[in-house]
């Protein structure tokens, strides 16, 4: 029996899945075959490279001002992330800057999106950082990838939990990890009317906030809109939302494991031991279902 683990797209909620995979591990349970998508690639990729123990550290350690900094808004208009500084973290903490995906210990492959077709590209051969890039790249955060003369963005935008992928690469049984289940509606903050946050999204936000209130002072006493990133935030978790329910109506997991998230937001990364708590509590809750499961498919 071959057991599939589909980590989904979420952002800074990604962190959840490494309390997911360590809590599973514990339990003596370990994939044949990791699927991901987005921040899922990145944490499978690293996971299946035997680099997990030091990228937890890592985010574990993250503080708001060196999260701002890491996403600090380059000069170029292809993306926000410096890609030398997305580089280089990818080969510290993910994999090997040649390593290949054929070459790893467990199947692994990533879920892409062709900005071209808006089709989705299943990344399963070669390069295991050009994968993980290209899953990850969120249109106006990090840079598109250009994989075989097609420019490949976030796979979030086709296929946010990736199950199908798991089965079609020989899967059994799949449990998949759904980051965005509670998310839609939640996650509207308004900040402290005179605080200047530190991370990027409200360095643009605030500056879009007074280009607008310069442009187009604000007389009515209306409820103020949300900012531009939370705009971004709830129109990616609303589309992510919905594709998610579709395509798992049609392909569902054998497992599905739904991690409490909604406190936290798209670009916090800096939150990492909530989120990989959470992620361990959650496949501590769903544990007697798993075991059910995967006694029954012995």
């Amino acid at each position: 029996m071959k057991i599939g683990l589909a980590l989904g797209s979420g952002s800074s909620r990604g962190w959840s899945h490494i309390g997911v995979i360590n809590a599973l591990s514990a339990q003596g349970i370990e994939p044949d075959i990791v699927c991901g998508t987005s921040i899922g690639s990145l944490v499978g990729a690293s996971y299946v490279s035997n680099n997990l123990p030091k990228l937890e550290r890592w985010v574990r350690s993250l503080s708001k001002f060196e999260t701002a900094r890491f996403l600090e808004i380059n000069r170029s208009l292809n993306g926000f992330v410096n890609t030398e500084r997305l580089h280089g973290f990818l080969t510290e903490y993910v994999a090997d800057e040649h390593a290949c995906i054929e070459a790893l210990a467990k199947q692994y492959a990533a879920v892409a999106t062709d900005l071209a077709t808006g089709r989705e590209v299943w990344l399963s051969k070669d390069s295991v950082l050009e994968a993980v890039w290209a899953s990850i790249s969120m249109p106006g955060l990090f840079p598109a990838i250009n994989n075989h003369n097609k420019w490949l963005v976030d796979g979030g935008l086709v296929n946010p939990v990736p199950i199908s992928l798991c089965r079609a690469l020989g899967a059994d049984i799949v449990i998949a990890v759904n980051l965005n289940g509670d998310i839609v509606g939640k996650h509207f903050k308004k900040p402290a009317a005179n605080e200047k946050q530190a991370t990027v999204a409200a360095k643009i936000s605030n500056f879009v906030s007074e280009y607008r209130g310069s442009m187009f002072p604000n007389t009515s006493s209306e409820l103020e809109p949300p900012n531009l990133f939370e705009a971004i935030a709830a129109s990616v978790n609303i589309t992510q939302d919905r594709i998610t329910r579709s395509r798992m109506a049609g392909d569902p997991a054998d497992i599905l494991l739904a991690p409490k998230l909604s406190h936290i937001g798209l670009l916090e990364f800096y939150r990492a031991d909530e989120a990989i708590a959470e992620g361990q509590q959650c496949v501590e809750r769903m544990l007697p279902e798993i075991k059910h499961v995967l006694k029954q498919n012995q």
